[in-house]
């Protein structure tokens, strides 16, 4: 009885599952094609396509942007400053050789007190104040002689400046960066700089041999006066009695 019954119920079994699995079957064969689902799969394809595309053009955006940096980094390969300063040093040697009158003031003082006398001691002798007109005439000429050695130092640099200034306008069109460009319009304006800085001691050096002059004659008029009072005296030899 038992065998019968188990017999009866894998047959009941099996006719009650053929009309399941052809359920099943046709369930499965209903939903293999989703239009909305495919629609919305592609169109997360392509919007994760446009992300990854905007990650690219960051990155390339980015790399330009070092390149940039680094070339405007990039240093210039070139610079003027020794020949600049050397240029002044030159004249720095030919203020420090200048004889007579110093530049330096302490010093200057002491010889304008000297060579420049306000009066004349009643003591001094003629001959003493002929040596000291002397004296006043040969530093009036070292100081136009220094005036000439500076405006002919001058002269040599400029002609170099010509060659130097050609060479950073060349190096500053072609610069490649921001700071090759900001190094090369620098050393214009150092160039520039220095060029004032020899006007400025020419001036100085005209404008001293000039005034040196005119103090010379000044003082030799001084001197030429108190002579001739001396060589006249106080007149009464020449009084009538």
């Amino acid at each position: 009885m038992m065998r019968r019954r188990f017999l009866f119920g894998l047959i009941a079994v099996s006719l009650l599952g053929q009309p399941m699995a052809g359920y099943i079957r046709q369930a499965h064969a209903r939903i293999v094609f989703d239009p909305s689902n495919y629609a919305q799969n592609v169109l997360t394809a392509a919007r994760s396509l446009e992300q990854i595309n905007n990650q690219i053009q960051s990155l390339q955006n980015q790399a330009t942007m070092l390149q940039n940096m680094a070339r405007n980094l990039q240093r210039l390969d070139f610079s003027s400053l020794s020949q600049l300063t050397g240029a002044l040093h030159r004249i720095d040697g030919l203020m420090e050789q200048a004889s007579g009158l110093s530049f330096d003031l302490d010093t200057l003082q002491g010889q304008w007190r000297s060579q420049y006398p306000e009066s004349y001691d009643a003591s001094i002798k003629a001959s003493d104040v002929a040596g000291a007109a002397h004296g006043r005439w040969q530093s009036a000429m070292q100081a136009f002689r220094q005036t000439m050695n500076v405006q002919s130092q001058i002269v040599e640099n400029v002609r170099g400046d010509g060659d130097l200034l050609a060479d950073l306008v060349t190096r500053s069109q072609g610069a490649t960066g921001a700071l090759q460009a900001s190094q090369a319009t620098n050393q214009l304006i150092a160039l520039s700089t220095k060029q004032q800085m020899q006007i400025q001691t020419l001036l100085a050096t005209q404008f001293r041999a000039e005034a040196e002059d005119a103090a010379r004659k000044a003082q030799s008029e001084e001197a030429a006066r108190e002579t001739t009072k001396r060589f006249l005296g106080t007149g009464t030899a020449y009084r009538s009695n």
